[in-house]
């Protein structure tokens, strides 16, 4: 087994052999997915305390029925119920909860590198689900489950991700993790939506679609954060969507078996149209039903670990 870290942080750190490994074991555990009753002992008496200070709908749930899935105990803390609203630091929220004796935290943050942080002041593991603008690890692994899936391979695969590079973690995760696994990246996007160094990263940039989406196996549509959009980015999200969304039109210029992929949640007609999320090129329910086998995973394999350590 290539897999004995304590925590999960991020794909950039992580080497083929484990992201294999990660891989290989989501792909035998989501078979328990499919059973009339949906749970196995693995992970009974475990414990797992998720950390979610900024919203989620997919990572939360998905994590939270692995964990479950697995019968390991979960407790659930948002903002709004903490003590942070007292006054209360997170890290001294992590000391008291860890005096609890959970085994895994998991983190979404605001804060790029909270995770990171954490980890080092717990002796609990810790999964990153989300920091800042940083990584999202589970995510970029999910999608290249699903990738290997419908395409059988990764390693020569051209993946197009089109949209709001400069913020998106997902995007980050994606192209440390898909290049370690011999695919090439493209992204596409409004100079504003780039990120400033996108030099330092393993890519090649277009600024137009047209002459790119012909050369992609994969398109990955990033969510446009219209969040951010109140900072003149852009001029409008009907001149994004005519530039950069993935409607039909665009979509006829594609390879025949593209996939199309998205983390969600989407704004339909604004980074991709309705007839091409729901069409036949679509893998976007398959990345969610891949990411409660992922999760499943992960903490699986960071509790082996634990177990290999006592």
């Amino acid at each position: 087994m290539a897999f004995s870290r304590k925590d999960l942080l991020g794909m950039r750190d992580l080497e083929v052999d484990e992201i294999e490994t990660i891989l290989d074991t989501a792909e035998s555990l989501k078979e328990i997915n499919t059973r009339s009753i949906k749970k196995v002992p693995t992970l009974r008496g475990k414990t797992v305390v998720h950390l979610f200070y900024e919203p989620s709908t997919r990572t939360r749930t998905s994590f939270d029925i692995a964990a479950k899935r697995l019968s390991a105990d979960t407790y659930s803390i948002a903002t709004s119920t903490s003590s942070m609203v007292k006054g209360e630091t997170f890290l001294d929220t992590i000391k008291n909860l860890e005096a609890m004796r959970p085994d895994v935290f998991i983190i979404r943050h605001s804060a790029s590198g909270t995770p990171h942080r954490i980890a080092q002041r717990t002796t609990a593991s810790v999964i990153n689900a989300g920091d800042g603008m940083h990584e999202h690890p589970s995510q970029a692994l999910l999608d290249m489950l699903t990738i290997r899936q419908h395409k059988g391979r990764l390693d020569g695969l051209t993946v197009l991700i089109v949209g709001d590079i400069a913020h998106s973690r997902v995007a980050r995760s994606n192209i440390w993790g898909l290049t370690k696994m011999g695919a090439r990246i493209l992204v596409c996007g409004p100079p504003t939506l780039l990120p400033s160094h996108i030099e330092q990263f393993p890519v090649r940039v277009s600024l137009r679609l047209e002459p790119v989406i012909p050369l992609a196996d994969v398109i990955m549509v990033l969510r446009l954060q219209k969040e951010r959009q109140g900072q003149g980015l852009l001029p409008s999200l009907r001149e994004y969507a005519t530039y950069y969304g993935i409607d039909r039109q665009k979509l006829a210029q594609a390879k025949p078996d593209v996939l199309i992929m998205h983390p969600g949640p989407m704004n339909r007609g604004v980074e991709i149209s309705p007839e091409v999320a729901d069409g036949p090129h679509s893998v976007i329910l398959d990345q969610v039903n891949n990411g409660v086998a992922v999760r499943m995973a992960l903490l699986y394999l960071l509790m082996q670990r634990h177990e290999s350590a006592v």
